[in-house]
Parts: structure tokens; C-alpha cells; sequence
């Protein structure tokens, strides 16, 4: 799956790895200009097979502190074509409506920097009218979240597929702000696994097994099988209180509330779910559960949970005070959507723990709602993300039954930069070619928030959720991971 920037159809596409070399084609002809008319190129073509190769792993490396796998920050171009609504427009007023993350005094700056191309010449004048097919450039500092130290478990290798035991808290592929804290690049990085195609999805802070494809046409087959729904998925989760021992069956229908934050409830005018649940132990206080989901709905197994009255012990959204009294037993909530959505924000600014929640303030001032990628359990298509910025997209995992995936400006972030854009101009960074170096974190870069910032850690407890999945079956196939250690009978919390 490729980091995001946007193609020519609004598609998020990367600077293209070994296997997406453009397709030959003849140079156009280009045509006389009339007086001040600005020449804009046809859109490239790319190729629809994209991997990752040593270049892309070499833009940073790991470190490891506290429990916690992380990344040193690194320059990194993001990439977008003029999209249809901002044509006519000039880059500035499309800063000020579209990316609002950020103040037009840091888009001023940028450019000075050299770091904003359109078309790849450098832009001077934020005021240039976009035409159809202009071509976005913006080189960024990136700060990518730690993940959990604890490494990445092969479950089965052969020459048609790799399974592996996710840890919690690692995206499967790129997207929003994680890149290299992520399943795909840590398997071509440490593993020499650089070319896989994502088969099914699990959301960020969901552990287990999960499943990658080592060709494009053992892929195909197996996705054949995801579209019939001739997979079979368990998951072990703990939940709040005593579950009861008979079977539970829960098949309310369950809406999306917002795709940017990341949360869903239940409503009539959802999509339909089914999800059967088993006890599986009980300790006095909280209970595991086996589940089987039956369709696979956005968030499908917590969502069914507390509306049940047993939420996952620790989930960071649907366990959360910001639900009312009940944390919505029954789907009573006593809240708007958007009451709903403030509250729960508030919460985890109160907790400082907006990261574990898996959005950052950027994302939360940013505009637009990310669509939705489907209904399927199982998804290998990348959400979108800020292409100019490179702010997360939390729909990270939107077709998975378990998905969820924000760095505030200092208060004087835009004075700092106005000062900057005046008495000072940074230098460039990153290569002409669109590859980026890891030299980013050997010193503060003048245009990053990020760099400005200090954030709290959060502990490797933080960065685990409840929620395994324990198997994964298909026609000619059974991929099994050890009971996690929470989900035993004698565990005490």
C-alpha cells in the first residue's frame, strides 16, 4: 500500500518504489503559449504495482526507548494533482479552506524554503491560479508516533504468503503519520520482506494474526475468497463484568459517526452486522470472550460489546466516560454526534492521551470527512490522507471489523514563523529526485511544529488493546497465535 498523496483521480499515491516505473510514452508536444499562459504538463502515468526497496527504508532509522519502538524524524515529499475543486483557485486560498492544520505563514515559509513545487518548479507566488493536472510537491518534516517495542512474530512463511502475530499498536501499512512504525516496512526492513500485498486488515491496536500475500496472483485468489466471505476470522477480547455463559448473538445495525476521529454506534439506519460472542472465562470482574464476527463492519466488535453493556476493558474509544452513565449500554448515548465527538476528544485532552486514541490535534483542525472504503472485513485499499500536509487519516483499517485509527501548534507557532518568513529563509531540504534522507533528525527543522513540541510518551500498557485475533481461516488454509497472555484464565489485572 502506498503513503499518501493524491493521484489524478484523488487516489493517495507515493513517490512509486522499483515496481511502479513510469510506462514509456511519447514527450508531448507542447503548444504555443499565449502571453503569461503557464504550461501544465499531462498527468504521468504509473503503474498500478507499487513496492518498497532499500531507498524508501533508508529515510530514517528505528530506536528503541522505554518499551517503545520509534523513529527518528525524517524529510519526506508528499505528493497531490490539482483536484477538480481547486481549480481556478490560487494556492493560497486553497491553504487557508483545505489545510488549515497549519498557518499560511508556514506555507509562506515553505516556499521560501524551496519546499513547495508545483510541477516540479518551485513555487514562488502563493497567489499562482491552479489549473487541471498541476502537480503538488511539499517536502515535510515527518515525527512518526512510537509503537510497542515488542517485535513482529512469523507465524508461517512459504513461497505464497507470510502470517504474522501483530503487535498492538502498529498500522498494517502506511498511512496519516505512520510509515515506517508499521507492519509493511518493519517486514521489508528487518525482515527482507519488501514486496507484499496486503490480504485483510486489523486496526491499529488490535493484535494477531494476520495475513500478507507474496504474489499479485496469490492475492487475487485469496481476495476472491474475501468477496464470497468464505473466511472464517475468531477473536479473544476481555470485557468489562460478567459476560453471560450462554451464547450471545448481536446483530444491530451500526453507523459511522466519523471517519476522521475514528468512531461508530448503533442506529437503525446503519449498515447491517452480525457478531456471535462466547464466554470463555470469567475472574470475578471481567470476563474473555471469544468472537466470531459475521460481516465486517467499521469497529464492528466493540461497537456490538457496549452496546451489550461489556465493553473491552481498555479500549480507548468505546470505554470511554465521554458515552454518559451507561458508556452506552443499549445504544443510550444522550448525546448528538457532535456532542458525542467533543466529548470524547476532551476526555483523552484531559488524559493527555490523544495519540493513544489515534488522531492528533492537526487531524481535528483539518478539513473534510475521509469516505468510506467499503463494507468488506477485509481491505487492501489505503485511506487517504492530507496529501499537502501529511496529517493522518484515521480510517486507516475502514473495511476491517476492528479499525481505529492529533500535535497542536504552539500558541505562538504563527508569530515564530511570520518572523521567520521575514528576518530568515530556512534552507531546503530533501533531494530532487522526491526520496528523502534521514539526516531530519540530527537538528531541529525551523519550519516543524513538531520539533517545537514536547510530548509525553505513552507507557507500552497504554499502547495495548484487549482485542487478539486468534484465527484466521480459509478454503485451503488455517493461521492460528498463541492465547495472548491477557486472555488467560488466571490472569490478574
Amino acid at each position: 500500500m502506498a503513503e499518501p498523496g493524491a493521484g489524478p483521480s484523488g487516489r493517495c499515491e507515493e513517490e512509486p518504489g522499483p515496481a511502479a516505473k513510469e510506462e514509456a510514452a511519447p514527450a508531448p508536444k507542447k503548444r504555443r503559449l499565449a502571453g503569461g499562459e503557464r504550461y501544465v504538463p499531462p498527468p504521468r502515468k504509473l503503474s498500478t504495482g507499487v513496492s518498497f526497496g532499500a531507498e524508501h527504508f533508508a529515510e530514517t532509522s528505528y530506536y528503541f526507548e522505554g518499551g517503545l519502538r520509534k523513529v527518528r524524524p525524517y524529510y519526506f515529499d508528499f505528493r497531490t494533482y490539482c483536484k477538480g475543486r481547486w481549480v481556478g483557485r490560487s494556492l493560497l486560498q486553497v491553504f487557508g479552506t483545505e489545510f488549515r492544520a497549519q498557518p499560511l505563514s508556514y506555507y509562506r515559509a515553505a516556499a521560501r524554503a524551496g519546499r513547495l513545487r508545483l510541477n516540479e518548479e518551485p513555487v514562488r507566488d502563493l497567489d499562482i491560479v491552479l489549473k487541471n493536472n498541476d502537480f503538488l510537491r511539499n517536502t515535510v518534516h515527518r515525527h512518526e508516533p512510537p509503537v510497542t517495542a515488542q517485535p513482529i512474530r512469523i507465524l508461517a512463511e512459504d513461497e505464497e504468503v507470510v502470517v504474522v502475530d501483530k503487535p498492538s499498536s502498529l498500522p498494517v501499512h502506511p498511512c496519516g503519520r505512520y510509515r515506517h512504525n508499521t507492519v509493511i516496512f518493519i517486514l521489508g526492513k528487518e525482515h527482507g520482506l519488501p514486496e507484499l500485498h496486503t490480504l485483510h486488515r486489523l486496526d491499529r491496536m488490535t493484535s494477531g494474526v494476520l495475513m500478507f500475500a507474496k504474489t499479485a496472483a496469490v492475492s487475487k485468489r485469496i481476495d476472491e475468497q474475501v468477496r464470497e466471505r468464505q473466511l472464517e476470522k475468531e477473536y479473544v477480547c476481555r470485557v468489562v463484568g460478567e459476560f453471560p455463559e450462554h451464547e450471545v448473538v448481536c446483530e444491530e445495525p451500526i453507523l459511522v459517526v466519523s471517519y476522521k476521529v475514528g468512531v461508530c454506534r448503533v442506529d437503525p439506519k446503519g449498515k447491517p452486522c452480525k457478531t456471535i460472542f462466547q464466554r470463555l472465562s470469567y475472574n470475578g470482574k471481567t470476563s474473555v470472550v471469544k468472537c466470531l464476527p459475521r460481516t465486517g463492519r467499521m469497529h464492528q466488535i466493540r461497537v456490538h460489546l457496549q452496546y451489550l453493556g461489556y465493553p473491552i476493558v481498555n479500549d480507548p474509544i468505546y470505554n470511554m466516560e465521554a458515552w454518559g452513565p451507561d458508556r452506552g449500554k443499549g445504544g443510550k448515548i444522550g448525546k448528538t454526534d457532535e456532542e458525542l465527538l467533543k466529548a470524547l476528544v476532551e476526555e483523552h485532552h484531559s488524559k493527555q492521551s490523544l495519540e493513544i486514541m489515534g488522531i492528533s490535534e492537526e487531524d481535528l483542525t483539518s478539513s473534510g470527512e475521509n469516505k468510506d472504503h467499503g463494507d468488506s472485513g477485509d481491505c487492501t485499499k489505503p485511506a487517504e490522507a492530507d496529501p499537502v500536509n501529511g496529517n493522518s487519516c484515521p480510517a486507516e483499517d475502514a473495511k476491517d471489523p476492528e479499525r481505529n485509527d492529533v500535535a497542536a501548534c504552539p500558541p505562538d507557532s504563527d508569530s515564530n514563523l511570520e518572523a521567520l518568513d521575514k528576518d530568515k529563509e530556512p534552507g531546503s531540504c530533501g533531494s530532487q529526485d522526491g526520496q528523502t534522507g534521514q539526516r531530519g533528525w540530527e537538528e531541529k527543522d525551523p519550519l516543524c511544529v513538531e520539533c517545537r513540541m514536547s510530548r509525553r510518551d505513552p507507557s507500552p500498557e497504554e499502547l495495548v488493546m484487549f482485542l487478539h485475533a486468534l484465527r484466521y481461516k480459509g478454503a485451503q488454509f488455517e493461521y492460528c497465535s498463541h492465547m495472548p497472555e491477557w486472555a488467560m484464565e488466571d490472569w490478574e489485572e
